[in-house]
């Protein structure tokens, strides 16, 4: 590898994270619309929708910061009967508007990216 260019594997692995740093909100926003939930919880719930394809494993500073924009409440509730607690998650009203808005990006996007790889392997095929 040559310096400051990166080996076929880094750059699958920086695809794959820049992926998954733009998306993880609106999946975080999107399991917790259903139920509130703890990290634990979360990450296991997106690991086994996706079938362990998508793997989160820093998810504290996506709610944190999902709860200073105000998209993410916390609370803690008791779990035992020796007052051990464990912190839940919550999705806000102001978080159900911009999951919604994330969603309809998202698609739009997905659906421009489809369009632009479509034309490209159609188009590409007719050069040679």
């Amino acid at each position: 590898m040559t310096m400051g260019r990166m080996s076929n594997k880094d750059a699958r692995c920086a695809f794959e994270d820049s992926f998954k740093r733009a998306t993880s909100p609106m999946m975080t926003l999107l399991l917790l619309n259903e139920k509130p939930m703890y990290v634990y919880n979360l990450s296991q719930e997106l690991e086994k929708r996706s079938n362990s394809t998508y793997k989160m494993n820093f998810l504290y500073p996506v709610l944190y910061r999902l709860q200073e924009q105000g998209y993410v409440c916390e609370h803690s509730q008791e779990i035992t009967e020796s007052h051990r607690t464990r912190n839940y998650y919550n999705i806000t009203e102001s978080g159900r508007e911009y999951l919604k808005f994330m969603l309809e990006k998202y698609r739009e996007l997905l659906k421009a990216v489809d369009t632009v790889i479509e034309n490209g392997i159609d188009g590409g095929e007719e050069d040679q």
